[in-house]
């Protein structure tokens, strides 16, 4: 369990396009760890941005800010682990820039984390600012991959939340490529536990994420965590076999016994067709992990960083992540 006094915290800010809300961001953080009787430092990581978020970073400089600057956008994901990779702190907190998640709810993230729990994730009551099918399309996601993963993943819950330092230790281990890290959280175990928060809408800017990205960040979080499309597909696949023999066999005895003739082309095509869609979608999602299975097999680096910009936080001795975003070992764990 952690002292209450004299422990070292990382923030870690994922950021792409932030350029507008970054110095509001900056200013209720900074009041919020102001009061707080700890060293901290803040990780900003910026994912390949188009606007002028890197410079907006570049005016924050602090002795307790770094900047992470990424080579290119990999997404939010990776520069997250990015951060991550970077954190010196006793423990570490994950936060959105767009001040829909509050920095006002880290002190009750410590608080838990003080009580001995690794993972402190805070989790929505409500979503304000956005559309209600988005609020119905996250709530159906949460559920679905709650019943066909292993992992328990908390349900109206993101990314933000505080990681001791064994769990940041532990996620720093996963380097594959296809990352759901609300899933990766979950998976590394330890004590658990959620602290509840009004989630506000946008302070400035635009989402960055459509539906579109959202779905496929849902077709990640279920074929990194679970088999169970696989499983669907060869179950469509016996049933439809079953369904045609049998339908077959009903058309032969009717032949047979009745001397009834074959019915011809409509009822043909409807067979061929229904067949080949079963086909193609079961190709499909076979393909669709098979194209995962080749994403990992080239053992590229998650990331590269253009600049590291380091905070005056004493480095921790034991490892360093290098630009290439691969984990060189000083010590053995």
């Amino acid at each position: 369990m952690p002292d209450s006094k004299g422990f070292t915290l990382s923030i870690v800010v994922p950021a792409y396009n932030e350029g507008e809300v970054l110095p509001e961001f900056h200013r209720r953080l900074s009041a919020v760890m102001d009061t707080l009787n700890c060293a901290w430092e803040v990780l900003y990581v910026n994912d390949g941005s188009t606007d002028n978020t890197i410079d907006v970073m570049h005016q924050l400089r602090a002795p307790h800010v770094a900047i992470i600057d990424l080579s290119r956008n990999f997404g939010k994901e990776i520069a997250l682990t990015a951060g991550l990779d970077h954190a010196r702190g006793d423990a570490a907190v994950v936060i959105d820039a767009d001040l829909q998640d509050p920095p006002e709810v880290i002190p009750e993230l410590i608080q838990k984390w003080q009580e001995g729990y690794d993972v402190v994730y805070a989790r929505r009551t409500t979503r304000d600012g956005e559309t209600f099918f988005k609020k119905l399309s996250a709530k159906s996601f949460y559920r679905v991959i709650q019943r066909v993963s292993r992992v328990k993943i908390p349900a109206d819950t993101g990314d933000f939340r505080l990681l001791s330092r064994r769990a940041v230790d532990a996620l720093t281990q996963l380097r594959e490529q296809h990352r759901f890290m609300k899933g990766l959280f979950s998976w590394i175990g330890y004590p658990q536990t959620a602290v509840y928060y009004q989630r506000k809408p946008r302070f400035a800017g635009q989402s960055k994420w459509d539906y579109w990205l959202l779905w496929n960040l849902a077709l990640e979080g279920i074929t990194s965590f679970s088999i169970a499309p696989l499983k669907i597909a060869t179950y469509a696949g016996l049933l439809t076999s079953l369904g045609s023999f049998s339908y077959a066999s009903f058309i032969i005895y009717k032949t047979l016994v009745y001397g009834d003739p074959v019915k011809g082309y409509p009822s043909l095509m409807v067979v061929i067709l229904f067949l080949g869609g079963v086909q193609l979608m079961s190709i499909g999602v076979i393909g669709e992990y098979l194209g995962r299975m080749f994403n990992e097999t080239k053992r590229r680096p998650l990331y590269f960083v253009q600049n590291h910009i380091p905070s005056s936080v004493k480095e921790r001795p034991d490892s360093i992540i290098t630009t290439t975003g691969q984990q060189n070992e000083r010590t053995t764990r």
